[in-house]
């Protein structure tokens, strides 16, 4: 199993007035432009994408519709709220042991959660990993669990773009 960790895309600023609940923070246009951005990256670097979890935070609910969009739109999302700002790593890897049959599964969320899952996947411990906004990892596992993880790519939000404005090589 491949388990991709994207942290969602810049959203807008921290504003009660606008937002009470934290968790309805939007993206923000520019936000928008790097998760389809990304997205497209991801796809092409993992084009046999099975399941999408998502935290239900508005700002990664967008991220991952993007990356659905991006994949052809047949993935459904899934609310995960263990990947929730403050979630549990550890109910992230319960609920992926009931989906060993998927060969890759993106998570999309917040820091430093996913970069506590990333560092529990690869060393058995919540060292944080961190990942930037709309940046994304990669990590084999053969059964979701601490410490058994390797590491397969891990790329920056700026790299990522770069790779998605390459024009598919043909071969």
């Amino acid at each position: 199993m491949r388990i991709l960790l994207f942290r969602h895309a810049p959203a807008e600023r921290r504003d009660e007035g606008l937002w009470p609940d934290d968790l309805a923070r939007p993206l923000t246009t520019r936000g928008i432009q790097r998760a389809r951005r990304s997205s497209r990256s991801i796809v092409r670097l993992e084009p046999g994408i099975t399941h999408v979890f998502s935290s239900g935070a508005e700002r990664a609910d967008a991220t991952a519709s993007e990356l659905v969009r991006a994949a052809g739109g047949e993935l459904n999302v899934e609310v995960l709220s263990a990947l929730a700002p403050g979630g549990s790593w550890r109910e992230v890897l319960r609920v992926l042991a009931r989906h060993e049959e998927a060969s890759v599964i993106v998570l999309v969320g917040h820091e430093p959660d996913l970069g506590k899952l990333a560092g529990a996947l690869l060393f058995g411990a919540p060292t944080s990993l961190p990942l930037k906004k709309a940046g994304a990892a990669a990590i084999d596992v053969e059964s979701p669990a601490a410490g058994v993880g390797r590491l397969r790519w891990w790329w920056s939000p700026g790299s990522l773009r770069a790779l998605a404005k390459k024009k598919r090589s043909r071969t």
